[in-house]
């Protein structure tokens, strides 16, 4: 047969991968017969094979039903020092796995340089310098208390912060309140209108905040999160949707509060045009829900996700408090005019909370938006909230994806499934300058480093393994992922 004749033919195709191109010929009229195929997986080998002194899936049961079973309810905001356990005056909190000043990336010195100048224990930047290598502060990880912050995550004793209740279990998580987009303090920026900005927020806005949740009552956020989640929001990088929820919630109360019209109506004003507010409710509803899982012996689903700019941590629910590190990633996504990965920190933030509880990356699919921010297309959003379901041991049953037929986010990740799998949690974050005080440049999409998951998968196995003379690291010799270290 000639090509002339082969092409005079009608196409008989069977499509072999995305679903997307079979139904691009369809819309064509041409019949299509689709394959469920895919490649062998480039996972690690000997994962899972070994016998564990534990039930591993009973374990992976119990964590999941108590992340299921949670309830975050805001129940107030207050300030750092009067609600974080353990905070102290000296004491400063910070994004991801513990760090050293010497160790700390360009915008969290930054962070920290402001953080001193906002609580008057410096009266300059140098001052603020020779205070932070001086040793006289202390630095901890945010989730080491609790609590969990965006990017640099700096929290200090004068704050405010929210506070989230998980009803269910009564356990607490922390955060403080969003500063807005731009030069702020969680992207390294310490100027003055930075500082005065925090001020204000202390001052005024905190105040204001307590005072009309008082009057309102518990919230629900499980359920606000679902309802943002269905209009359009992810709950990590998009949240204009939580955060008009959340104002329309308050919003009765806040006008009854007394406070002059003047102090209400900058309020609402910063509330209104800072669509990232909600997102310091997701991630302590996040936080509460997983520390509930902590704890559970046998568990190898994360309870965290964490960078501090410098590492990925990890943390599993049967090896609680223990952090599995590794050198944090280069983000890859969309920059200002004028920027470019030349200019970026590496990956840093507690934010990653979201999708260690199904959210932001995870649930992409529901926020086809999110692509003008982090980049993409509507189309790669949904393919990677697919993937990651090949990662986790459950679904929401709350939260749900009206594009993918309301199905529930994949929630739970599970360490052995991203080893056996290959397949890295994706992350949906924004991009701080390398240098402190320059603030946020961008934003897009990273993974964790594959060593977090090798090491935590060692450890796990020294701990639960039947037997010492089983092999811990099985894994270890097989690194099928290339991985992007700056």
């Amino acid at each position: 047969m000639s090509v002339v004749d082969l092409f005079g033919q009608p196409l008989q195709v069977i499509n072999i991968g995305l679903e997307s191109f079979a139904q691009n010929l369809r819309q064509e009229g041409v019949p299509v017969v689709q394959m469920d195929w895919r490649p062998p997986a480039a996972g690690a080998k000997g994962v899972g094979e070994a016998p564990l002194r534990v039930d591993r899936e009973q374990a992976n049961r119990e964590a999941v039903d108590r992340l299921l079973r949670g309830q975050p309810i805001l129940t107030g905001v207050s300030t750092a020092g009067e609600a974080i356990p353990g905070m102290r005056r000296d004491l400063f909190l910070h994004a991801g796995p513990p760090i050293s000043w010497e160790r700390m990336c360009g915008p969290m010195r930054g962070a920290v340089i402001g953080g001193i100048l906002f609580e008057r224990l410096a009266a300059s930047e140098e001052d603020a310098q020779q205070l932070a290598a001086s040793g006289a502060i202390a630095f901890e990880p945010c989730h080491e208390h609790d609590a969990v912050g965006p990017m640099a995550g700096v929290t200090t004793w004068s704050m405010p912060v929210w506070v989230v209740e998980n009803r269910t279990f009564s356990n607490r998580a922390y955060c403080a309140l969003n500063e807005g987009l731009g030069k702020v303090l969680r992207y390294g920026a310490y100027a003055p209108p930075v500082i005065e900005h925090l001020r204000w927020m202390a001052t005024e806005l905190g105040p204001i905040l307590a005072s009309t949740l008082e009057r309102h009552g518990p919230l629900d956020l499980r359920v606000l999160i679902a309802q943002a989640l269905q209009m359009g929001d992810e709950g990590h990088n998009r949240n204009r949707a939580g955060t008009s929820l959340l104002i329309r919630e308050l919003a009765p109360e806040l006008v009854r509060i007394k406070v002059k019209r003047k102090r209400l109506s900058e309020a609402l004003r910063f509330l209104h045009s800072n669509d990232h507010t909600f997102l310091n409710l997701s991630m302590p509803s996040a936080k509460c829900l997983l520390e509930a899982a902590a704890g559970v012996e046998g568990s190898s689903m994360l309870v965290t996700m964490a960078r501090n700019g410098t590492d990925f941590g990890i943390r599993l629910a049967g090896l609680p408090g223990r952090w599995f590190t590794a050198p944090a990633n280069l983000v890859r996504g969309l920059y200002f005019p004028g920027y470019s990965e030349l200019d970026a920190a590496l990956d840093i933030g507690d934010s990653a909370i979201t999708e260690t509880a199904g959210l932001g990356g995870f649930a992409m699919a529901a926020a086809p938006a999110i692509v003008q921010f982090v980049g993409g297309t509507p189309q790669d959003a949904l393919r990677l909230t697919q993937e990651m379901y090949e990662i986790t041991l459950t679904e929401s049953q709350t939260w749900q994806i009206p594009a993918l037929g309301f199905r529930g986010t994949p929630s739970g990740i599970d360490l052995f499934r991203v080893l056996t799998s290959g397949i890295l949690p994706s992350i949906n974050t924004g991009i701080a300058h390398k240098d402190p005080g320059v603030g946020m440049i961008g934003a897009g999409l990273v993974q964790p480093p594959l060593a977090c998951f090798q090491s935590a998968y060692q450890a796990y196995m020294q701990q639960y393994a039947a037997t010492s003379s089983q092999p811990a690291a099985a894994c270890l010799d097989n690194q099928p992922i290339k991985e992007d270290h700056r």
